[in-house]
Parts: structure tokens; C-alpha cells; sequence
């Protein structure tokens, strides 16, 4: 009875461990600018690099500076080869200051994720 049991509990485990991974997010990777860094150079781009491919349509990201004023944007876009980085234009250059970038992605499963990240432009 035991033996039986423990065959229960191991296959039940297993598929809970697989349906996990089958339903990921598409979590934050890395961004360019970086989170919480300090640049020199005003970037002509923000680049955000998930763990999974995105929707475009459903994906996003909104660039606002130290007075919430949102900055204008160009429309987003995945990069070239790699459907799990989004790639959106900054149009106009910044000034010095600080920034906070608001994203949100729709991953190809069907999942939601939301974030932000700042970073601060040094003259």
C-alpha cells in the first residue's frame, strides 16, 4: 500500500512540476539602459529583454521623467531575430535627469507581467 502511495505522490508531482514550466511569464531579463544606472550618454532607445517571446501587439513600454510627464515614444518593436527583447524609440533627446521606464508584456502563452525601472542621465 505503501509502494502505491508514494507512486501517487511522485506522479502527482511531476505534473504539477511540468505545468509549472508550461505556463512561464515572460520575466525581466536585463535592460538597456539599466536599471538604476547612471549614464552619460542620452540613449536614442530603450531595450528590455524578457525570458520568453512577446506579443507585440499587447507589449509596451512608457518612458517618464522626475515630474511623471510622460515623454514621447516612438512605437515599440521587437528587435530583430529576438522576439523576447521589446525595442522602443525615445524621440526626442533628454536632459539631464532622472527616469523611470513602465513596461508591461503580453508573453506568446498568454500571460501578463508589469514592471518598471529607472535610471538617471549625468550631463
Amino acid at each position: 500500500m505503501n509502494n502505491a502511495f508514494a507512486k501517487v505522490v511522485i506522479t502527482a508531482a511531476a505534473i504539477l512540476f511540468s505545468a509549472h514550466a508550461a505556463f512561464a511569464h515572460a520575466e525581466f531579463v536585463k535592460a538597456t539602459p539599466a536599471p538604476d544606472s547612471t549614464i552619460t550618454t542620452c540613449p536614442t532607445e530603450i531595450d528590455i529583454t524578457f525570458s520568453e517571446d512577446l506579443s507585440l501587439k499587447f507589449s509596451g513600454a512608457k518612458l517618464t521623467d522626475s515630474k511623471m510627464v510622460v515623454l514621447p515614444t516612438g512605437p515599440a518593436s521587437l528587435a530583430k531575430d529576438d522576439e523576447k527583447t521589446l525595442v522602443t524609440p525615445i524621440t526626442a533627446p533628454l536632459p539631464a535627469g532622472d527616469y523611470a521606464v513602465a513596461w508591461h508584456n503580453l508573453s506568446k502563452d498568454g500571460h501578463k507581467l508589469k514592471g518598471n525601472f529607472k535610471f538617471t542621465v549625468k550631463p
